[in-house]
């Protein structure tokens, strides 16, 4: 028996509803996919451009030798400062004055060491901060003018000029009893005042490999950070040679196109590891510890030994008339604390960072005697960290 049309188009109404509710479902699925896959690195902490450098780009240092002029008598004293001297009979010779075998008494004038960064790619005629530091006597550099320093590299070659006044927020004044001194003001800055005169030459677009090195060397983020690379460009792109580099093969379709391809590598996310370390500054008694920085069982008492010693002297002295002696008595008192209060605490096994500090501050144990404390227990074997005094 043959269908009806009617009939035919009921049964295939409900087939096309649940076509259409199955496709809704594979969608829904390809979309939570989706979402999943995007979402899960953004659980990760830092970007590739947070913990890692590219080879060659990179800064360079420049120092220069110069004058300060301008100062209020507060520039070197010549006497006690001869290369000051020296350079500014110089420098007036250049300006055609002669100068030599006078006598100078100037203290307008002081010398000073000019440095500066030079940045990445930096383009001849940009210009960069210079910092001025007095290097004789001079007491302020406070509205001083710096003249033309040529500013060198490692290479000895000239790289920038710098000239300008300066801009000093130290100051200090001193009368005949008392004298104020604020900030340093024998050291100054003036900015964008040094021009770049030369360009270190470095072809970045024509490199084939690129080469990252991580801030914090470690094996494991290094790993990370090949892995997620190569799960962006392709297997083989990316592979860690050692802790502290990642070697980026730039794909064939990205050649001439590297400030591209690293624009998209360093937005991409990975969880940098650390291993456990604990730094301790035994001078200012600053301790730092890691969060993956574990204790096993270990038992632990503190106690100091305080002892405080008194003197007292009291004076016997006769009446005016008597024909005694004035006598000095010691009086001596001694007081023992052996901080008997104190508890013996016990750590068990894998006792985390918090677990550590709330169970030594529970001690009432200081900065300085957790210095202590933690190099103990590393002798001891108990503490699963690095620790590194500085």
């Amino acid at each position: 028996m043959t269908p009806s049309p009617r009939q035919s188009a009921a049964t295939r109404t409900p087939l096309r509803a649940r076509l259409r509710n199955a496709a809704r479902t594979i969608l829904a699925l390809g979309v939570a996919a989706v979402v999943v896959a995007v979402a899960s690195p953004a659980l990760a902490n830092s970007r590739i451009k947070d913990i890692v450098d590219v080879e060659g780009v990179r800064e360079n240092m420049l120092i220069g030798y110069g004058l300060v002029v301008g100062l209020n008598g507060t520039g070197d004293s010549l006497n006690n400062s001869p290369f000051t001297e020296q350079s500014l009979i110089g420098m007036l010779e250049r300006l055609g004055v002669n100068t030599r075998g006078q006598s100078m008494k100037t203290r307008n004038v002081a010398a000073v060491m000019v440095t500066g960064t030079l940045p990445a790619f930096a383009a001849q005629g940009s210009r960069i901060d210079a910092v001025v530091s007095a290097l004789g006597d001079a007491k302020s550099l406070l509205g001083g003018t710096l003249l033309v320093t040529p500013m060198l590299g490692a290479d000895g070659e000239v790289y920038a000029v710098a000239q300008g006044p300066l801009a000093v927020s130290g100051f200090s004044a001193a009368g005949q009893g008392a004298s104020v001194t604020r900030g340093v003001p024998t050291s100054g800055r003036i900015s964008a005042g040094a021009i770049v005169e030369r360009e270190i030459e470095f072809s970045l677009a024509e490199l084939p490999v690129l080469r990252l090195s991580l801030r914090n060397p470690d094996f494991t983020t290094a790993q990370r950070v090949a892995q997620a690379i190569n799960g962006v460009y392709g297997a083989n792109t990316a592979r860690a040679t050692d802790p502290s580099a990642v070697v980026v093969t730039v794909p064939q379709m990205r050649r001439g196109d590297i400030v591209g391809l690293m624009t998209e590598i360093e937005q991409l996310r990975v969880t940098p590891d650390q291993p456990a370390r604990v730094v301790i500054d035994e001078k200012s008694g600053v301790i730092v510890m890691g969060e993956n920085v574990r204790i096993s069982t270990v038992a632990i008492a503190q106690g100091n030994l305080t002892i405080r010693i008194t003197e007292t002297p009291q004076v016997s002295q006769p009446n005016p008339l008597a024909a005694g002696q004035t006598v000095v008595t010691p009086q001596t008192n001694i007081q023992v604390d052996e901080q008997s209060n104190n508890r013996l605490a016990i750590m068990s096994n894998g006792v985390s960072l918090q677990e550590l500090v709330e169970s030594l501050n529970a001690l009432g144990i200081g900065p300085r005697d957790m210095i202590s404390i933690l190099q103990a227990i590393k002798a001891a074997g108990a503490l699963q960290a690095e620790i590194e005094v500085i």
